[in-house]
């Protein structure tokens, strides 16, 4: 099975992400991590990455398709993958679709997680704190907010009209949270 996790920064994709990586021994695919661990090896294509990230812009799609093409074959072995943070825009819905399609496979189910923007922000400054992760200043995810409102809400109507969207509720408890996504993947 194939999924997405699908809500704005601070929303929980990755904390969730990892539970079901737990639980049900798929691959997480996540473009963030993947990204920053580009980062930090210093790479040409690092340091390039570096730049975008720190101004809250979205790394081109080439780079992001090309990362994920790497991964697939491990997330196939495991029986299914988690997209965290990706796709963002309605052409790189299209992209991943032909990737998929390419390869016999497609999405099954996209998570939208739902979360108020006062508790993102609450989110993003903790986790800033704890992690240091140098992406996470108020000032970035208001560009990175603002992106996703602009570019990423537009799959919404993409994925409602491939009928495999389902909402849920992304307030509370990790728990809580994790149990309305074992339901919604379940039902």
């Amino acid at each position: 099975m194939n999924i997405i996790l699908f809500g704005p920064p601070g929303a929980g994709k990755g904390t969730q992400a990892k539970r079901l990586v737990s639980q049900r021994g798929w691959v997480q695919l996540s473009t963030g991590d993947m990204l920053r661990d580009a980062r930090k090896a210093g790479t040409e294509l690092g340091n390039k990455v570096a730049a975008i990230m720190d101004r809250g812009d979205l790394v081109s799609d080439e780079i992001v398709i090309a990362l994920i093409d790497e991964r697939l074959p491990e997330a196939e072995a495991a029986g299914g993958a988690i997209f965290d943070g990706f796709p963002r825009t309605v052409p790189q819905a299209e992209a991943l679709d032909r990737l998929l399609e390419g390869r016999g496979s497609q999405i099954d189910r996209v998570v939208r997680l739902t979360v108020d923007e006062k508790e993102l922000i609450k989110r993003v400054e903790k986790r800033a704190a704890e992690e240091g992760r140098a992406d996470d200043t108020v000032e970035a995810f208001k560009v990175r907010l603002k992106a996703y409102n602009d570019q990423t809400a537009p799959l919404i109507p993409f994925y409602t009209g491939q009928n495999k969207l389902v909402e849920v509720d992304g307030m509370g408890a990790m728990d809580e949270i994790s149990a309305r996504i074992a339901r919604a993947l379940d039902a």
